[in-house]
């Protein structure tokens, strides 16, 4: 095992601690309240610790819920359509799709990608989102937005 990888394996562990830690504040900030069937409504996200959004999604797969896209949707955010069954995402006129390759931080703080993990946050994408983000450049460090009509023709319309 090298280097990076040793610190990649640190960082994962210190991950699952903070996603544990930090995953009932993301669930309220994103409106999951608990066991009754109602919309989990995403308005602005930003993005985040892929841990987090990806224990956050659970909870709503687990739950039932169906979840309306009515805003910004940025970067781990979009870990809800490989989460979430398809027949339970919407998205409305306002929704925008961002994606990007994941990025790593080291215990010192330095940013890096790994070309493992970018292809296996592609790989959970649905096909036709996976498509898409080829079609457009695939994931690298440049944001690329999925958004009106050639969103609609991805994911259901509320």
């Amino acid at each position: 095992m090298n280097e990076a990888s040793s610190n990649c394996l640190s960082l994962v562990a210190a991950c699952r601690l903070l996603a544990r830690a930090l995953a009932l504040a993301l669930a309220l900030s994103l409106g999951w309240a608990g066991p009754a069937l109602a919309d989990v409504r995403i308005l602005s996200s930003g993005g985040g610790s892929v841990g987090e959004y990806l224990a956050f999604f659970a909870k709503v797969r687990q739950s039932g819920e169906r979840v309306v896209i009515d805003g910004p949707c940025l970067s781990a955010c979009t870990l809800v359509l490989s989460s979430v069954p398809r027949k339970r995402i919407c998205v409305t006129s306002r929704a925008v799709l961002g994606f990007h390759a994941p990025y790593l931080v080291d215990d010192k703080g330095r940013k890096f990608r790994s070309r493992e993990i970018t292809q296996a946050v592609n790989a959970a994408y649905p096909a036709n989102v996976r498509s898409w983000i080829k079609r457009n450049g695939g994931l690298n460090g440049k944001t690329i937005l999925l958004k009106g009509r050639e969103l609609n023709a991805l994911v259901p319309r509320c």
